[in-house]
């Protein structure tokens, strides 16, 4: 259903079970898919791909053009996984030639006045609480949860299964199933809880704290943490995640928690 009172261009490709609301604007190359749902006063701008039941609430604006001054005018997009959630004012830009696009997985929950830059790629039900900001091509994988107000630097990554504190200026990677708080921003433990709810055993969750023990308490750096890590502990798929995220890491990662370091004076 399309309402009379939607500006629509002509050329733009809109499944017929697709639902767009009054005074939404939807431009020319964009593609929506099937059960989708466009509210009120939304923008879907040129290079918009938005799959199946995707709900897109009022004042969200999808694939404006970066906000990147070297962005020349090339024609990059926006692609928006089914089942995924955009609520309120969300901004999404889309990519640049560094990577052409800017991804959102599949059942994602991107909550109110969130914004995702150029060139991002988000996994699989992956949750952004409100208000938080990501720079330029950052990475976050599935399962990650960002508090409200999260502020993430350009080119950081975030991996599986992270859950971070509200209101964190994130500057360097954050790895695999932990939980990241504290000013400054370090290691808070793992996120335990949310590896309960999906499904891992308890042998799994001991042996990713093993792991992070010898990353983070062991006083070895990582170079040597890691070398630590693969004569020591027995092998898993979470340990080769966890290791092939620290070796791709580059902007490095966040800090151990120290305990004195925390202490106030």
């Amino acid at each position: 259903m399309k309402s009379p009172l939607a500006q629509i261009h002509p050329n733009a490709k809109i499944a017929e079970s697709a639902v767009i609301d009054a005074f939404v604007t939807i431009e020319e190359d964009v593609v929506i898919g099937e059960f989708t749902h466009i509210f009120p006063n939304a923008v879907i701008m040129n290079g918009a791909r938005i799959g199946n039941h995707v709900q897109i609430f009022p004042g969200a604006v999808i694939s404006a053009v970066p906000q990147d001054l070297k962005y020349a005018g090339e024609k990059t997009s926006v692609e928006i996984g089914n089942n995924t959630i955009v609520r309120e004012c969300v901004t999404i830009n889309k990519g640049t030639a560094a990577k052409q696009k800017t991804i959102i997985g599949t059942n994602c929950l991107i909550m109110a006045y969130s914004h995702v830059a150029h060139d991002c790629i988000l996994g699989n039900h992956i949750i952004l609480a409100n208000g938080v900001q990501l720079a330029g091509e950052v990475e976050v994988d599935d399962y990650a949860i960002l508090g409200g107000g999260t502020l993430v630097h350009q080119f950081t990554r975030i991996g599986k299964h992270v859950m971070t504190q509200g209101g964190l200026l994130l500057g360097k990677d954050v790895p695999p199933y932990v939980m990241a708080a504290r000013e400054p921003v370090s290691f808070a433990g793992l996120n335990s809880v949310g590896l309960r709810r999906r499904n891992f055993t308890n042998e799994q969750i001991n042996s990713i704290q093993d792991i992070y023990r010898i990353i983070f308490s062991s006083g070895l750096n990582y170079k040597d943490a890691v070398e630590k890590v693969e004569s020591e502990i027995e092998d898993s798929p979470e340990k080769q995640i966890i290791l092939s995220f620290i070796k791709q890491s580059n902007r490095g990662l966040i800090a151990g928690y120290s305990v004195k370091k925390n202490k106030k004076s």
